[in-house]
């Protein structure tokens, strides 16, 4: 990425354009298709190794059928852990160097053989080393050759994985563009011009505006990332205003990282600044932690889907033959960086609910853009009763399988309720939605909206694993007993 100041270009007076189609091939996948297919490849590979090694040596050592069981759960099992701690199957995997690639596979390879070696060596059963010695030989090499020639590629024909909103249509403002543009990894829905700053040329995506309209365009506009393609001589003020919004509203953004002109020099760390860019986040940045808790959350969220089903069935049933409409109430909400998606519920109201909520707004009880009363007449009988135990929750564990909400995150608004939100309040959607947050084991809608807003901060602020699984301990009694549902 060049800076600013080594471009010289033409320019133009600043303008709004209209949106054009965007360049280059259509994607044909979804952001994230060809990491979950390489995992699905690898562990295959992985059943594959085990069950050539060791019936390769099974003969002649009398390796019994049971222990094979055995090994394959534990090999599958800690693949996944290990892979998922690596970040080996991070959607940005192809965005590595290929050497980097190589070794993060001889890590993960290494790492589940030992562990292996060392289940049978508790297990009393030596002998399995020479069945499991033949492994690794077979297992790198195919997973090595997949990764490299063909899920990088495959990668490379996905959708863009961010919507990224740069400020700044000059000539660093353009070229960034067009570099985030032509890796098809993230895509620029937009751009915002300094004061007295012109056009180098027509840039890649629409013009929507200047940098004062910037908390109105993340306020209606789902934004990833926004890029400040500044000049920090001319445009020091606008550029530490658009921090603190972004600060604010809880949006990473990226700052350029030169601002002088280099012929020679480079810095010592590429990988730090491969856009050009150096990139901010309002909380702590722990990709390994958060590959683990969405680990954790397929796991779970198809686990106890597996084990609930004959309550679900049951709950399904006991709402369509006590009132009338769908089973299901799907409603619009919005999640991580204001992305919208549907959440699923079990329908606990009647039919003209949304409707009838007009007429109740004056005996709202909850503080804030949030409508809450404690005999709703809108709930239904089966309702009352499944929402105090939070029973018609549990659909959304769907919605926590398919990546739009986590076990544990801030609840999904409403639009409208977002709309009303002040800007350190939009914050809350700086993270993944959660079925369950400090919210739920602190009162619920027993304590007012400000504070509700607060605890939701504190949660962002002081996210770990070893806090997640604390709020999930703390939620299972809070459920049984129905406290501060309504």
């Amino acid at each position: 990425m060049l800076s600013a100041g080594a471009l010289t270009t033409t320019e133009k007076p600043l303008a709004v354009v209209s949106p054009k189609a965007p360049e280059g091939p259509v994607s044909r996948f979804a952001p994230g298709f060809a990491a979950k297919m390489n995992m699905v490849a690898d562990l295959a590979l992985v059943v594959a190794a085990l069950l050539i090694s060791t019936t390769m040596m099974g003969h002649d050592l009398h390796l019994e059928r049971t222990d094979v069981w055995v090994l394959l759960g534990v090999g599958v099992v800690s693949w996944l852990v290990v892979g998922t701690a690596l970040c080996l199957y991070d959607v940005r995997f192809a965005d590595r160097e290929r050497l980097d690639d190589l070794a993060l596979i001889s890590i993960q390879v290494m790492v589940v053989t030992v562990v292996l070696f060392l289940t049978r060596l508790v297990m009393g059963t030596e002998s399995w080393i020479v069945a499991l010695s033949l492994f690794p030989p077979l297992l790198w090499p195919s997973v090595a050759l997949l990764r490299l020639n063909f899920f990088r590629k495959l990668s490379v024909q996905e959708q863009p994985l961010d919507e990224v909103l740069i400020i700044g249509v000059g000539a660093m403002g353009r070229l960034t563009g067009e570099d985030l543009g032509s890796k098809n990894r993230r895509k620029v829905i937009g751009y915002l011009g300094f004061s007295n700053e012109s056009a180098s040329a027509t840039p890649p995506a629409p013009v929507l505006g200047s940098v004062k309209d910037l908390e109105h365009i993340l306020c209606t506009v789902p934004v990833d990332e926004v890029y400040i393609a500044g000049n920090m001589m001319k445009h020091s003020a606008e550029m530490q205003a658009a921090v603190k919004l972004c600060e604010n509203f809880g949006i990473p953004f990226a700052l350029p990282a030169y601002h002088f002109r280099f012929d020679r020099a480079r810095p010592v760390d590429d990988h730090a600044v491969s856009d050009g860019y150096l990139h901010f986040m309002t909380h702590a940045f722990q990709p390994h932690q958060m590959a683990l808790k969405r680990l954790f959350d397929i796991v779970s969220s198809a686990a106890a889907l597996a084990v609930l089903s004959p309550l679900l069935i049951g709950v399904a049933l006991a709402v369509k033959f006590t009132s009338r409409g769908p089973i299901f109430f799907k409603q619009k909400r919005v999640g991580l960086h204001g992305k919208p998606f549907h959440m699923l519920k079990f329908r606990s109201m009647v039919v003209n609910a949304e409707e009838l909520k007009a007429k109740l707004e004056a005996l709202n009880e909850q503080t804030g853009p949030v409508f809450k009363m404690k005999n709703d007449p809108r709930i239904t009988r089966v309702g009352r009763f499944i929402r105090k135990y939070s029973i018609d929750e549990l659909p959304q564990l769907i919605n926590v399988l398919r990546g739009e909400m986590s076990v544990v995150g801030p609840r999904p608004p409403i639009p409208s309720e977002v709309e009303k939100y002040a800007a350190w309040q939009r914050r809350r959607l700086s993270v993944r939605p959660g079925l369950t947050c400090i919210w739920q084991v602190s009162g619920r809608n027993q304590i007012s909206f400000e504070d509700w807003m607060y605890l939701d901060m504190q949660y962002i602020d002081h996210w770990s694993l070893k806090n997640d699984i604390n709020l999930i301990l703390k939620t299972v009694p809070v459920v049984i007993t129905g406290s501060g549902a309504s």
